[in-house]
């Protein structure tokens, strides 16, 4: 039976911003737009969050609910930074480290450099580690599988442990409700809630061929995590063709302005990072999931190398206009650069792709 680790950082922003600066300590900081903007939320800190306040949420509506509340520009660099150090404490434990994005990863444990039986105490200790190392608290779900781990971290948020063993697991899916499950968004969630699926109980009671039939693929998932299985392994072998970053909101955007806003968060933290690495690349690739889970890519390669932001962010909106971002809601943002050379690329090719560019943004997003 394998062990499984998901580390999972508090507020990690909004507490990276707190941590830096004294005076926004036990206040409600909001990480994103300005409140008088269409900009929304990127993060919430637990303060804040007690005003019903949620990324992805517009920043006017934020500081409606909570007027007291400091708003933030992100500061990409420094959760890069401090995700580095945490990354490294992961390391000390075991080479079977999957991260999902720069707060979060999954650790398979079950063997381990520090020759520990117990995934529990190892979870404990780099808890522990993190809040020494940077200062930061971090909550952890302990499991056989992927699955519970993952929503096992959430229980005892912020700075907590939750531990599913394997003869636990079946009934620990059993009580979630079905909007708890991890990969099953609201769009899903509301067609089980239709076909009277309101928790794991009532999920592991439909057939495999009804879940086919109404969920296609996914609907052989969603039988074997009804009964506490997921076979997927911790994956550290991805190797590297491209650099981006992504989102997933936890609420669904229309407006596109907002769309736009978020946007230009994750090309401000794409074009940081290419520049941090000194790589350049000629194909962007921007991929959108709408809510009923529909994803679509749409990328261009251009002459020349890119990598800072008025570029790539450009590139986006373009390809943004090329999909139905605007009018139909979307769930999830993604913004990818490859293709990739070193910098030393000539500055006359970046200069002939700006001004390509200028050609290119005719249809522009309003």
């Amino acid at each position: 039976m394998r062990k499984i680790i998901h580390i999972d950082m508090d507020a990690f922003f909004a507490s990276v911003e707190q941590r830096d600066n004294p005076v926004l300590r036990n206040r409600p900081v909001i990480v994103g737009g300005k409140p008088d903007s269409r900009g929304v939320v990127a993060a919430a800190s637990y303060e804040a969050r007690q005003f019903g306040i949620h990324s992805a949420m517009p920043c006017s509506q934020a500081y409606r609910k909570c007027p007291q509340a400091v708003f933030v520009k992100p500061r990409f660099e420094a959760y890069r930074q401090v995700s580095q150090h945490i990354h490294a404490i992961f390391t000390q434990y075991s080479d079977l480290i999957e991260p999902l994005s720069l707060d979060e990863a999954y650790l398979d444990v079950t063997e381990n450099k520090v020759n520990n039986p117990s995934a529990t105490r190892i979870a404990q200790a780099i808890c522990r580690q993190i809040k020494q190392k940077t200062g930061l608290t971090a909550s952890a779900g302990v499991s056989y599988n992927k699955f519970i781990a993952k929503i096992a971290s959430d229980i005892n948020k912020p700075d907590g442990i939750k531990i599913v063993l394997p003869e636990e697991g079946e009934a620990f899916v059993a009580q979630l409700a079905i909007g708890q499950f991890y990969g099953i968004g609201r769009a899903t969630e509301k067609k089980m809630r239709a076909l009277e699926i309101e928790n794991g109980t009532q999920l592991k009671e439909k057939s495999l061929d009804f879940l086919l039939h109404n969920f296609g693929k996914a609907g052989s998932f969603y039988y074997k995590i009804a009964r506490g299985i997921d076979e997927r392994e911790v994956n550290n072998s991805r190797i590297r063709k491209s650099l981006g970053s992504e989102t997933t909101f936890s609420v669904d955007i229309l407006n596109r302005d907002e769309l736009l806003q978020q946007l230009s968060l994750l090309v401000e933290e794409v074009s940081e990072d290419l520049l941090k690495k000194k790589i350049m690349g000629s194909t962007i690739t921007l991929k959108v999931k709408f809510d009923d889970f529909v994803q679509v890519t749409r990328s261009k390669t251009i002459e020349g190398k890119i990598n800072d932001y008025d570029s790539i962010y450009s590139l986006c909106k373009m390809l943004l206009t090329k999909t139905e971002a605007g009018r139909r809601k979307v769930r999830l943002l993604g913004v990818s650069l490859s293709s990739f050379a070193e910098l030393s690329c000539e500055k006359s090719s970046a200069k002939r792709v700006m001004q390509q560019l200028e050609l290119d943004l005719s249809h522009k997003i309003k």
